[in-house]
């Protein structure tokens, strides 16, 4: 979503007529589009206004902070070196910013008062193939770890005319994949009129905009299982537009764990959702999210989570531990567990999750699969880096000619978490 909403942002600064400076030394602004959804990303955050912070004694440089973190901090982060602050649903108000800055006048530095988060008409990052589009934004769960709430707000639908315009665009350039966005993309519902439209209904209704247009794959993030319906899995089955991949949220594999989190579904639930996707699409790769070391989670409950790694086998996963983020509602639950054992107990996880990441590649050597190029190799520039519609990463050598092209990618090998093959 930051991805999406940066490219946003540098199409509107382009349309008041700023350019991207080379580096920082060089600039007249910095923006700095943060997040909060992970404490490592807020300290990463708190480096980089530090180091501005210091640049600025030297150059004449405006810092902006923008984004999750500004929705949070207010008027704190211009002691943190900010000069100005735009918050989550105030990226609106860059054009009254970029006017103080030009007249050296500013009026105000705090942009984070109360209004309703606005989509931008256009998401796409120039000179890119691949786009993002957001359909919805914020969320109602308020799971216990998560500040996305709290600096997202409430759940916020996107009008379908709106995306189809972005869609169209789109199409009309050379974008031939787009990845449906939003903080809970399958809570989508637009009620304007006798009938909402709902998530599985926005799918097939772009799956009719695409049909005929450069734009041959669809992805979407992120899903919260207790709102991936049979109707979705329904769409999804019938439109081979939709790739088979899907990332499917689970934290945890304890029921009393998962309700301590809020997320108001059981691991029954969470298993008869894969066998239903499974069911429907044999050959869709599933991916997660696990959350170890939540407060007072003993031993055997941790152990439930590897048993449900071994019926599920995900592709791959993001795994990290616990760590309390104040304003939520975990962060003064009792019975927090020590950090060596969050550690082991993600090690044990980082390990399983690597052994079935190996299996589910190996088996498929041999194969044959439609892939997009998506680019050169950093490290071999004979090498192009490709994508399966299952989110399996190919590398084969070939022209960079054939970048943001599909292709045909025969598997020899698996080296690593990345197959090794040819295009045929």
């Amino acid at each position: 979503m930051n991805i999406a909403e940066s490219a946003a942002m540098e199409q509107t600064l382009k349309s008041l007529g700023w350019q991207p400076a080379k580096a920082a030394d060089e600039a007249s602004l910095v923006i700095i589009n943060s997040c909060s959804v992970r404490i490592t990303a807020e300290r990463r955050v708190f480096g980089r206004l530090a180091h501005y912070k210091s640049l600025k004694k030297k150059l004449p440089l405006n810092v902006l902070l923008a984004g999750c973190m500004a929705s949070r901090l207010g008027g704190d982060a211009l002691e943190k070196g900010a000069d100005y602050v735009l918050g989550a649903n105030q990226k609106q108000f860059l054009p009254e910013i970029i006017r103080e800055i030009e007249q050296k006048e500013p009026v105000t530095h705090i942009f984070t008062e109360k209004s309703q988060y606005t989509f931008a008409n256009n998401h796409h990052k120039e000179g890119t193939f691949s786009s993002f589009v957001p359909i919805m934004h914020g969320c109602n769960n308020f799971c216990a770890y998560c500040i996305v709430p709290y600096v997202r707000g409430r759940e916020i639908s996107r009008s379908p005319a709106d995306i189809a315009t972005e869609i169209e665009a789109l199409a009309a350039g050379k974008t031939c994949e787009i990845i449906l966005l939003g903080q809970n993309v399958n809570s989508y519902c637009w009620e304007n009129g006798a009938k909402p439209m709902r998530f599985p209904d926005l799918l097939q209704f772009i799956a009719g905009k695409i049909e005929g247009t450069p734009i041959k794959w669809v992805r979407f993030l992120s899903s919260h299982p207790k709102d991936f319906s049979s109707e979705t899995i329904e769409v999804i089955a019938q439109n081979p537009c939709f790739c088979r991949h899907i990332h499917l949220c689970v934290q945890h594999g304890s029921n009393r764990v998962l309700q301590a989190m809020n997320r108001r579904y059981t691991r029954e639930h969470y298993l008869g959702l894969v066998e239903r996707i499974r069911g429907k699409m044999p050959e869709v790769s599933l991916s997660t999210d696990i959350l170890v070391g939540f407060p007072g989670e003993t031993e055997a409950e941790f152990e439930e989570i590897l048993t449900l790694m071994e019926k599920v086998r995900f592709l791959y996963a993001y795994t990290y531990h616990y760590n309390p983020r104040e304003g939520t509602a975990a962060f003064d639950l009792p019975d927090r567990i020590d950090k060596e054992t969050k550690i082991r107990r993600l090690t044990r996880v980082m390990e399983l999750q690597q052994t079935h990441t190996t299996e589910i590649l190996t088996r498929r050597i041999g194969s044959t699969e439609t892939v997009l190029v998506e680019g050169v190799s950093r490290r071999n520039p004979r090498e192009l880096i490709c994508r399966t519609g299952r989110d399996e990463t190919v590398a084969a050598p070939g022209e960079a000619s054939l970048v943001g092209a599909f292709a045909r990618a025969a598997i020899a090998s698996v080296k690593g978490n990345t197959f090794k093959g040819n295009l045929v």
